[in-house]
């Protein structure tokens, strides 16, 4: 973009909500590409991304967020809701993301420290797809809306991409007129290094139980780059002996059907053949242990 329109607008939105009502599906979508990892597992995002969207008329830079929720006991818990809250520091406008037809404890808790924060708060209505009857929905509407004075409330569905226009068109009311902070071509603020490991956990968290997910973190050991291809070494590590034999699977073919998702989705982002090699080692309690998840890459940057 040489020449910056009159009138041209930027600003941050942020995305927040309890876990699982799916911000960064809506991030995805809103972005046309895909940023953030997704799956039907709560807590699956662990940190904040910034998703960079430039057009000729605007720059709006999203950020996702962990969900914020009570569970707060281990130092990895701790970590993804001080991720999430600090992000109302320094935006333009948030997404209060909730699912429809529900209201929970934590849904409070979420409203609870947008009220302290003083920001205009769009609530956004998701997954309006699921109704079967959209007349059901009136009733929930008239209930959330009375709960704050929210500057807009938008029912959408992020996976199907319905209302993302008029949600995208509101924002624009909140955001500064500025030239652009961030270049055209720029979409996140995460490494190459970082995305990865962030699709490889997808996968893991995508294909093991309900709990081991929460209980693994990746690290990318080596990431060589070539002309035509890229070698990657990544470093899979759990809490216990015993989960890393769930990880490896019967014959490793667990860990090998795992590694094969994953090179498919990152020779896609690269665009380039790569060789993917996965690692499965035990590092006990890391996720309670500042110090353990500050060298696996959690870093408060936030703060």
């Amino acid at each position: 973009m040489t020449e910056t329109p009159e009138n041209y607008r930027c600003g941050y939105v942020a995305l927040v909500g309890r876990p699982n009502v799916g911000k960064s599906t809506l991030l995805n979508h809103l972005l046309g590409q895909k940023i953030s990892i997704t799956s039907r597992k709560p807590q699956t995002t662990r940190h904040q991304i910034l998703g960079i969207k430039t057009t000729d008329d605007a720059q709006i830079i999203y950020v996702d967020t962990p969900g914020i929720h009570h569970k707060g006991k281990r130092a990895m818990n701790r970590y993804m809701n001080r991720a999430a809250t600090s992000v109302l520091e320094g935006v333009h406008v948030v997404l209060f993301v909730v699912e429809v037809l529900r209201w929970t404890d934590e849904d409070e808790l979420v409203l609870k420290r947008l009220k302290h924060s003083g920001l205009p708060v769009i609530l956004v209505i998701n997954k309006v797809d699921r109704l079967a009857e959209k007349e059901a929905m009136l009733p929930y509407l008239q209930e959330v809306s009375a709960k704050y004075d929210f500057k807009h409330v938008i029912p959408v569905s992020a996976l199907k991409s319905d209302n993302l226009t008029a949600l995208e068109n509101s924002i624009l009311e909140f955001l500064e007129e500025s030239a652009p902070w961030f270049p055209q071509e720029q979409v996140t603020d995460r490494s190459v290094r970082f995305l990865t490991a962030e699709i490889i956990r997808e996968k893991l968290t995508r294909g093991l139980g309900q709990e081991l997910p929460y209980d693994l973190t990746v690290e990318i050991e080596q990431f060589r780059e070539e002309k035509r291809k890229v070698h990657i070494n990544a470093l899979i590590w759990v809490e216990r002996a015993n989960q890393k034999s769930i990880v490896i699977g019967k014959g490793g073919q667990r860990l090998k059907a795992i590694g094969q998702q994953a090179r498919k989705d990152i020779e896609a982002m690269l665009d380039k053949k790569v060789f993917l090699e996965l690692w499965v080692k035990v590092k006990e309690g890391w996720s309670d242990d500042e110090r353990a998840i500050l060298s696996l890459g959690y870093h408060d940057q936030f703060e």
